[in-house]
């Protein structure tokens, strides 16, 4: 079914006479702003430069192609009332890991296909810190905005010709990403954002044409990055947000979303207020020698057999096991402390483990999978150093949510509707091992919901909805950024995470017939 109210519409534009002499772009800008309701739209001079024609031709019927910037609506082309081809957008979630790449009808506001690949950015810095400080470099920010652009440019290529279309029919793009990662897409200085007093170039982008940032679609189209909070709150969130719909929840629900860091927003339609802190590197892969980021042959669940006491995995796509993941780890570490293997300090207890545990350097680390389990050759193991990093991060993670939740919002666990995870990890995650180590709050699984890619979400969002531009800013304006790192709170708090689940285990009442 053809959607009346999208960003592609069929104008009827009032014919010229003798009688009336009013220019063919006021009548067209006319017939416009009735069809939307809007008080202005703005016709660029490229389509001027052939409209009398082409509304002749067309016996003044027309299809418009349109967006939005922070001022008014843009007309972005004119097409013919019938055309044969789709007329398509392109959502962005700029990763700092990984990009993915979906293409949309605009007219239908039907998915036609996605596409995902490392950000090749990662060759020059893993991280955005090295990334950001790469930038200030001469050419810089050049190398790495060339970069990202050639491969959306490459991949957007791919991702038409497998679906049958051409580049030529996206018209718009809406892209979504942390701060730093919005700025070198832009090819902007972003030096200055790790740099106290952490201030970003440009919080709010207007929308661009495409040839700006050279990427090659179709030669009007546009483009348009969702806005930042400040240096550690991105569009990203800003897109889960509206992905999310937790602007227009009546009661109180909270999303997070954990990589390197843990973001979190809670709130509804009556206020907002987010957070970020370090809370995911264990779990990413960044402080882990055993973390992976998932994909075929990794450990993504972890067991314990109710029979044998013994510890059970299974691995991404079945293949034999070569590492571990984010969710992997959570569950092994619930399986380690539900069974009795670490103690409520997160130890590794010799006696419990066994044989499965031995000691390196003066280190020790239990065995999960022995080389003859293992793709690698190589035992695959859990080091105690391992094991604090995680206790660390869940800690943190508890923390986090216990002073934006609680000390913030005035909220307890169990005021929350929905609580929402979000990105690659938290399509992975299982909540009863997270409450089991004491990383999420001990509330009914049914609250917890997986959102996926939250940020490639909201940006699609906003290609099948114009109404979603407003919510953008609504967003935006209403968020309440706390900054953990001057938290004394957080500080305070976080000593009492370190345990498991926790030093007050009245938190976490679900557990007392487990442990």
């Amino acid at each position: 079914m053809i959607k009346e109210k999208g960003f592609v519409r069929t104008i009827l534009v009032e014919n010229p006479s003798l009688s009336d002499n009013t220019a063919d772009a006021q009548r067209l800008e006319q017939a416009l702003k009735k069809d939307l309701d809007a008080d202005h739209v703005r016709i660029p001079l490229k389509i001027l430069k052939s409209l009398p024609s082409k509304l002749r031709s067309w016996n003044f019927k027309a299809k418009a192609v349109l967006f939005k910037d922070l001022s008014s609506w843009i007309l972005v082309d004119l097409l013919e009332p019938v055309i044969k081809k789709a007329v398509l957008g392109t959502a962005i979630d700029i990763g700092t890991t990984r990009i993915v790449i979906a293409l949309v009808d605009l007219e239908t506001g039907k998915d036609i296909g996605e596409t995902g690949f490392d950000n090749p950015q990662a060759a020059i810095g893993p991280d955005v810190l090295a990334r950001i400080h790469y930038s200030n470099r001469e050419n810089g920010v050049f190398e790495l905005n060339r970069l990202v652009i050639d491969a959306v440019n490459l991949n957007l290529s791919v991702l038409c010709e497998k679906h049958g279309c051409k580049k030529e029919d996206i018209y718009l793009v809406t892209c979504a990403g942390n701060t730093a990662m919005t700025h070198l897409f832009l090819g902007i200085e972003s030096f200055w954002i790790i740099k106290e007093p952490y201030i970003p170039c440009v919080n709010i982008p207007d929308t661009q044409p495409a040839g700006n940032l050279n990427l090659r679609i179709n030669e009007n189209g546009v483009v348009f990055l969702f806005p930042n909070i400040g240096s550690y709150f991105g569009g990203d969130l800003i897109a889960g947000i509206l992905f999310s719909a937790l602007d227009e929840k009546h009661e109180p629900c909270l999303m997070v979303d954990v990589g390197t860091n843990a973001e979190i927003v809670v709130g509804n339609n009556d206020f907002l207020i987010a957070c970020a802190g370090a809370a995911g590197p264990a779990l990413e892969g960044g402080m882990s020698k055993m973390g992976m980021t998932a994909k075929p042959g990794v450990i993504d669940k972890v067991w314990i057999d109710p029979d044998t006491g013994d510890l059970k995995s299974h691995t991404i796509d079945g293949k034999k096991p070569v590492g571990i993941c984010g969710s992997g780890m959570i569950d092994l570490a619930a399986s380690l402390f539900l069974s009795g293997r670490i103690d409520i300090r997160g130890k590794l207890s010799s006696h419990a483990c066994g044989k499965a545990l031995f000691k390196k350097d003066g280190i020790m680390y239990f065995v999960l999978v022995d080389k003859a389990g293992s793709d690698t050759g190589e035992s695959i193991c859990l080091s105690q150093a391992d094991l604090d990093s995680l206790t660390s991060s869940k800690a943190a993670m508890y923390t986090i949510l216990e002073v934006i939740v609680k000390n913030t919002a005035g909220l307890e666990f169990e005021d929350l509707e929905k609580f929402y995870v979000a990105g690659t990890f938290g399509s992975f995650i299982n909540p009863v091992s997270a409450i089991s180590i004491g990383m999420l709050p001990d509330i009914p699984v049914n609250t917890f919901e997986v959102l996926g890619n939250s940020s490639l979400g909201g940006a699609k969002e906003l290609l099948k909805n114009p109404d979603a531009f407003e919510r953008i800013m609504n967003i935006r304006q209403s968020i309440t950024y706390i900054e953990l790192n001057v938290n004394q709170e957080f500080m305070n708090m976080f000593s009492g995470a370190k345990f498991y689940p926790h030093t007050d285990r009245a938190r976490f009442p679900s557990l007392d017939n487990k442990i």
